[in-house]
C-alpha cells in the first residue's frame, strides 16, 4: 500500500492578515482620544480679561491654584483644602526658591477665596504670585 503525504498543510504562510491588528489600532486610537481631555482637565474657570503676556519662567518653578466660584481649590489640578495647598506652597518655596505661584480664580467668584490664597502667602513669605487673566485681544 502506498502512502501520500500531506504536502499541503506543511505550506507556511506568506501573507500575515493585518486586519485585527488595525482594528486594534483603531480602538486604542478612540480610546486615548476620549481619555485624554478628561485627564487633563482642571477646574472650568472664566477668567478676567487683561494683563499682558508674561516674562518667561521655568515650567518646573511654576505652582497653579485654582479657585472656583464656589470657593473650591486644586493645586496643580489636585483638589486639595486650603490649608493643604498652604503647606505644599510654604515646601515648594522652601526648597526652590524661584517657585511663582499663578492663581487661577473664576470672575464670577467671591473675592475672599483668591484673599484667602494672596493671605496665606504672604503670611509665609511667598511674594512671587501672579494673578492669572485671559490675555486682551
Amino acid at each position: 500500500m502506498r502512502r501520500f503525504s500531506q504536502r499541503n498543510s506543511l505550506v507556511t504562510l506568506n501573507e500575515i492578515n493585518i486586519t485585527p491588528l488595525l482594528d486594534l489600532a483603531f480602538v486604542l486610537l478612540i480610546i486615548f482620544v476620549i481619555t485624554t481631555p478628561l485627564l487633563e482637565q482642571g477646574i472650568d474657570l472664566q477668567l478676567p480679561a487683561g494683563g499682558r503676556p508674561d516674562k518667561p519662567v521655568e515650567k518646573s518653578d511654576i505652582r497653579t491654584v485654582e479657585v472656583s466660584a464656589q470657593g473650591a481649590y486644586m493645586l496643580d489640578r489636585r483638589r486639595m483644602d486650603l490649608n493643604l495647598i498652604e503647606a505644599e506652597l510654604v515646601k515648594a518655596s522652601r526648597s526652590n526658591p524661584n517657585t511663582v505661584i499663578y492663581i487661577r480664580a473664576d470672575e464670577n467668584g467671591l473675592n475672599k477665596y483668591t484673599y484667602a490664597i494672596i493671605d496665606r502667602c504672604q503670611r509665609n513669605g511667598i511674594t512671587r504670585f501672579a494673578l492669572r487673566t485671559d490675555p486682551t485681544k
